[in-house]
């Protein structure tokens, strides 16, 4: 068996991180199937694919909280928390051989580092833009990219508006300085960590000081 590993959230300041898996008996299984990097598709588009993955193939997801990831960060760097998450997806599709997309900027180190963590017993191929290279990332880029997605629509069905929560979208962060500045706290699904945080709180003190 072999599988693909991508994740989706791994920026985000608002919401969960999510490592999305996908395995079949060949690569080629994937080929021509039309699974392409989840952001260059359509919501739609995505829809439509994650549907025919689920039914085809076997899948698994990991779910990491803000919380999750801020604990986690207190000990380790976010690129062991990635790769701790692939290793551990990886796992759960009983797989020989993976497809990792390579959070490191030094790939072969990275897949190193998760044939550690699986005790060598799993072929790691491991490269930059993998989602790009290997179908079978590509298909598990839309599993973690639409569980995600769905994640943060429920999320914004109870916080309000939060956008996508990047720290490169507006709305994002308008909701994070509005919600620090109504409730002088951050707001739990937040990561806490991330410095988009703390910066906001470091302009709200400093806007206090030019009040007083």
């Amino acid at each position: 068996m072999i599988c693909g590993i991508d994740e989706a959230g791994k920026g985000s300041v608002l919401g969960p991180m999510v490592i999305g898996g996908v395995s079949g008996a060949n690569i080629s299984d994937f080929e021509e199937r039309g699974f392409a990097d989840s952001k260059k598709l359509s919501p739609k588009r995505r829809e439509s694919l994650y549907k025919e993955i689920k039914e085809e193939f076997k899948t698994s997801v990991l779910i990491l909280s803000a919380e999750d990831i801020d604990l986690k960060r207190e000990t380790v760097t976010m690129n062991d928390i990635v790769a701790c998450g692939h290793a551990s997806v990886i796992r759960q599709l009983s797989a020989s051989t993976a497809y990792v997309d390579a959070c490191d900027v030094n790939e072969i180190r990275y897949g190193n580092r998760i044939s550690e963590l699986l005790e060598n017993k799993v072929t790691v191929h491991s490269r930059h833009k993998a989602d790009d290279i290997y179908p079978v990332v590509a298909a598990a880029s839309i599993v973690a990219k639409v569980t995600r997605d769905r994640l943060i629509k429920e999320l914004s069905e109870v916080y309000g508006d939060i956008g996508s929560g990047y720290p490169s979208d507006s709305v994002t962060v308008s909701y994070l300085e509005d919600y620090i500045k109504i409730n002088r706290e951050v707001p739990d699904i937040a990561r806490k960590s991330w410095k988009t945080v703390s910066n906001i709180i470091a302009r709200g003190k400093q806007k206090s000081l030019f009040d007083f």
